[in-house]
Order: structure tokens, then C-alpha cells, then sequence
């Protein structure tokens, strides 16, 4: 008998992304569509047996920082090692259009700063062939990657290109440069931006200090780029506020600038909200917030994270506890292998823990500070351990400071070890307020950033944490699966307006995952060093991913690359 479709996956436990109840079926798909799920009777050209095995849609995405990655790369890992097979990038209003030639060096220096990418690496990398944001996309057309990606144009590279040094330095816009940044939306989304993004967040500052020029913008400014959207009459508003920091619009204050957003653009509108001290019920208010605004009609919700976000430390990473310390310092610059010879002489030791860091970033001064919860990961990483596992209560048993124990624990495994130091969503010591988080109707799972802070973050592996975490092993507060792959899939497709994918259903877009769910495991972050000019990133694989499929073709088989690149950019379809 010939074949009739192009791939069928048999005998799986079909999870749809709709949030149903499984049930087994096969699924049909040709010409890159699920084309029939059920009982399939004919043959494929390639058949995947799934018994035993869950079948999901492929994972959404919508916040990561490949901005850069998808001009010289193919593949956007690590997200595509964990069954995501479409991201959105240019969230946190940090990218690289539109920008004029003189402007490069300014963005670069910002997505340095705020994004822990490496100058020499964009330098060497990215190839500049655009000006305006149009242009960036059209650039990307042709170009073929291992999953799908859309692209928001983001507020930072809009203000610079409009206003140039003085908007680096934030100063405020005139009226007609307001009129410039709208138009400058609007013809984005029409030629394809997904949305529009923005920051206020008071740590997104380049590497010497400066904040992104978006931050602190005034509401005039970005409710121009929300009239945008509006001129538009398509695309989403993504937006990072000012909430962990004092002196901020506080949880009220920050609410009225997000419905104002959404009052001025007509369309959705995304925050970013984790749990952080000394605001530790900051993510409750906002919630209670977010739920009056949908209840008034505002499509407004919030990003969060399921597991702590926090900054790796080690020694061949960007960051550790004494990375800033003049005695540290001394030696940053040699080859792993003598730093730790020279950070175990005493002398060198006595010398380092006795001084403090020194930067002319307080930022900086921050990622390095207050590790006395941080953590050994372990293998399989835990991203929830004991209190008796914290550095704290460690020191505390050994009868030495936490500083001390940090030195002598990133000297292991010949100075490869690997701490997380949980910067935020776990201020009491525990993930009950991120489940707080996850229950809620008005959240979407995102925040994984891949793409960005390749020393010091790895959270695109995210979706494997939530389904073996929140779903399987996690004692108290067990999520049920079907929730998980909603949340993972049709929920966040339909966040971004991508409504041909998220969802296992005849007609629909075929980016497919089998997933052996027992076996599912991840393992600990590692850093690799296939950037452009040598650069290091941070990658994090997982077992248990049978097969991947995007745009109907196979492109990961037990994790590991098929050579397929079946993935394009996707241009929003503006209806109006």
C-alpha cells in the first residue's frame, strides 16, 4: 500500500492544548497540517509510534531575546531542546531595529547591558543589512531555523532612532518625534511585528551603568507607541514595569499605566510579574489588579515564570559572588584552570574574602549580592531544594561565613561548579507563590528569555520543569497535565494572536511533540562556545523528547537535530 500522508504518530495519549482530557488517537499530517486525529487506517511515508507516550502541540514561546541569534543562526536553542517550536522575540523593548548605521554601537552596548550578550559577539555576528524595522524582517525572510519566530519591535531601538543621542540619554520627545515613534509602530505591525515592547525596569542599564533608553520614558511616550497599535488595528503591547524597585508607581500606580495602554491601543497588553523581596505580596496585589481590569473589559495579563528566576554563578560564567572583588580581579582574565590554582592559595583566598565589590554599576553590585539562599543545582537539576540546602544554613552547620562557603564550592569539579543564586519567586524560601501565580486565569507562562543572558541565565528549558515539576514530581500543589500543556500551547498562541498553531485539531498549523513523559528529565546547565567570534552560552538538554515536529518535518529525534529547518518568520496578519 503507498503512503497517504507524510508522517503519522500512532497510538499516542493525545494531550490537545485545548485543556481537555487526553485520549488516545493517532494523528495524521500532510503538506504541514494535521490533517486527521483518530483511528488512522492508512500508511505514512514516515510513521512515529507513540504508545506509551504523550502527543502534545508544539510549546509557544512568547518571551525570548533571539533578536540577534536569528541573524546568524539556524537553530534558536536552547528552546528548541525543550519542544518549543515557535518563539517571539524583541520583548523588554531592547533590539536591533529599526537603527540607523551610526546607531549600531548604542544598541549593542544596551542588549550588552541589559541582555548579558557579549559586544564581540553581535559585533562578529549580526550583519546589519536593514535600517527601519521592516527592512529587519524582510532581511529574515529567506532565512530558515530549526522552529518559527515573530518579532516585536522594541521601544529602546525606537527612541534612539528617532531622537537619536537625546533619546539615548532619555530625554523627553517632542511632539512631532511622538508622531515618529507612532508611525514607526504602526508601519511595523502592518509589515509583519507581532506587537510592540517596552521597559521600565529600573535594572536594565548598559554594562557601565546607563539605563535603556526606554526606561523612565513618560506616559506620553508610551501611549504614542500604543496609538500605534491602534493605527494598526492588529498586534500586542509587551511591557516590563518599574515593580521591584522603591520608588516605583508601586502596584496601583503601575496598573493605571497598563490600562491606559490598553484603553489607548485596543489590544492586548502583557506585563511581566514575579515574586521578589522586599515586595513579597507585590504579585498579589497585581493579580487581584489585573482581575478588576478583564473584569472591565481590559484584555490585560500577566507574564510569569514557573520555577525561581535567578543568576547562575560560576567561574567560567559572567557572574559569582566575588566577580567584582580587586583581588578577583587580578586574575579574571587567565585560563580556568590557573584561576583556580591561584584562588586556592591562601593568601589569594584570605584576600578575596576579606573585600567587597566594586562597580560603577549598581546593578552589578545587585547580581552578586544577597546569596545566602543560593544553591548547588544537582543532577537532575532542583529547583525547589530543602532549607537545609540553601548556603545559609550550610555555613551555618559547618561553622564557617556563607562567603566562605561559596568560595570553596565554586572550586569543585576544577572550578565547573554551578550554583543558582534565586533572584526572584522564591523569597520564602519555596514555589507557593509562583503556584499562586500559575493558577491564575489572567496569567501566561513565559519569561524563559532564550536567546539572552548567555552567562548567567538558562530558563528557556522552562516547559520541561513544568511538566515534570508542576505536573509529576512536585509533593504538594500538583498541577494536572492537560492545564500544563494549555498553558504551554493554545494559551500563549492565542495571547500573541497566532491562532493556527497551540492546538492538536484537524487544520491546524503541524508543530507536533512526542514526549516519552515518564522519562522526561532535564539536566544541569553547561556553558558551549559556538557563538560568533568563540562566544560562550549557557545550554540545558532534557531527556524524554521522542521526536519534535515543525511545519511537518521532524527536526529533533530523542533531542537530538534532524538537519530539517522547516521554521520561518511569521508576519502578524493585519485584519484591518
Amino acid at each position: 500500500m503507498s503512503a497517504t500522508y507524510d508522517i503519522i504518530i500512532r497510538g499516542g495519549n493525545v494531550v490537545d492544548g485545548s485543556g481537555g482530557p487526553a485520549r488516545m488517537a493517532d494523528i495524521a499530517i500532510q503538506a504541514g497540517t494535521i490533517v486527521r486525529v483518530g483511528e488512522v487506517r492508512e500508511k505514512g511515508r514516515e510513521e512515529i509510534d507513540a504508545s506509551g507516550q504523550i502527543v502534545t502541540p508544539g510549546f509557544v514561546d512568547i518571551h525570548t531575546h533571539y533578536d540577534g541569534q536569528v541573524t546568524w543562526e539556524n537553530r534558536l536553542q536552547p528552546s528548541s531542546k525543550h519542544g518549543v517550536t515557535t518563539v517571539i522575540t524583541g520583548n523588554c523593548g531592547v533590539g536591533f531595529a529599526p537603527c540607523r548605521p551610526h546607531q549600531r554601537d548604542t544598541l549593542v552596548r544596551v542588549m550588552e547591558g541589559v541582555e548579558d550578550i557579549p559586544e564581540i559577539v553581535m559585533t562578529a555576528g549580526i550583519p546589519w543589512n536593514w535600517e527601519t524595522f521592516p527592512e529587519y524582517l524582510d532581511s529574515l525572510e529567506e532565512r530558515h531555523y530549526d522552529i518559527d519566530f515573530a518579532a516585536q519591535v522594541p521601544h529602546s531601538a525606537i527612541r534612539v532612532y528617532v531622537m537619536g543621542e537625546r533619546g539615548q540619554h532619555r530625554e523627553p520627545p517632542t511632539a512631532a518625534e511622538l508622531v515618529q515613534m507612532t508611525e514607526i509602530v504602526r508601519d511595523a505591525v502592518r509589515a509583519g511585528a507581532i506587537g510592540v515592547s517596552s521597559s521600565q525596569h529600573q535594572g536594565h542599564r548598559t554594562v557601565e551603568g546607563e539605563l535603556a533608553p526606554s526606561v523612565g520614558a513618560a506616559d506620553d511616550e508610551v501611549l504614542a507607541l500604543a496609538q500605534g497599535l491602534r493605527e494598526a488595528g492588529s498586534g500586542v503591547f509587551q511591557m516590563i514595569t518599574d515593580g521591584f524597585y522603591a520608588g516605583g508607581k508601586g502596584a496601583t500606580g503601575q496598573m493605571a499605566m497598563l490600562r491606559s495602554i490598553a484603553e489607548t491601543s485596543g489590544r492586548p497588553v502583557s506585563y511581566t510579574l514575579a515574586q521578589k523581596a522586599p515586595f513579597n505580596d507585590l504579585h498579589v496585589k497585581m493579580l487581584e489588579l489585573t482581575r478588576q481590569a478583564r473584569a472591565d473589559g481590559l484584555p490585560i495579563k500577566a507574564q510569569i515564570f514557573p520555577r525561581p528566576v535567578g543568576f547562575l554563578f560560576g567561574l567560567g560564567l559572567s557572574l559569582h559572588p566575588f566577580r567584582y572583588h580587586p583581588s578577583y580581579l587580578e586574575i579574571h582574565d587567565l585560563p580556568l584552570p590557573d584561576r583556580v590554582a591561584a584562588m586556592r592559595d591562601p593568601a589569594r583566598r584570605k584576600a578575596i574574602l576579606s573585600e567587597k565589590s566594586e562597580h560603577t554599576n549598581p546593578i552589578s553590585i545587585i547580581l552578586v549580592s544577597g546569596y545566602e539562599q543560593a544553591f548547588a543545582m544537582g543532577d537532575p537539576p532542583n529547583y525547589e531544594p530543602a532549607p537545609e540546602n540553601f548556603l545559609s544554613a550550610r555555613a551555618r552547620k559547618l561553622g564557617i561565613s556563607v562567603a566562605e562557603l561559596a568560595y570553596d564550592l565554586l572550586l569543585e569539579n576544577e572550578g565547573n561548579a554551578v550554583l543558582l543564586n534565586p533572584a526572584t519567586n522564591f523569597a520564602d524560601g519555596n514555589l507557593d507563590a509562583v503556584h499562586t501565580m500559575l493558577v491564575d486565569d489572567n496569567t501566561l507562562v513565559a519569561l524563559g528569555d532564550g536567546g539572552a543572558h548567555y552567562g548567567m541565565i538558562c530558563d528557556s528549558s522552562y516547559p520541561t520543569t513544568l511538566l515534570t515539576l508542576w505536573t509529576r514530581d512536585r509533593p504538594k500543589g500538583r498541577l494536572p497535565l492537560e492545564w500544563a500543556v494549555n498553558r504551554l500551547t493554545r494559551n500563549n498562541a492565542e495571547a500573541v494572536g497566532m491562532l493556527d498553531r497551540g492546538l492538536i485539531a484537524e487544520g491546524m498549523k503541524a508543530d507536533v511533540n512526542v514526549i516519552d513523559y515518564n522519562r522526561l528529565r532535564l539536566h544541569p546547565p553547561h556553558p558551549v562556545f559556538d557563538l560568533p567570534a568563540g562566544g560562550m552560552r549557557l545550554t540545558q538538554t532534557a531527556d524524554g523528547y521522542t521526536a519534535t515536529i515543525v511545519n511537518g518535518q521532524v527536526t529533533y529525534r530523542d533531542g537530538v537535530a534532524t538537519g530539517a529547518l522547516p521554521g520561518r518568520l511569521v508576519r502578524n496578519r493585519v485584519t484591518a
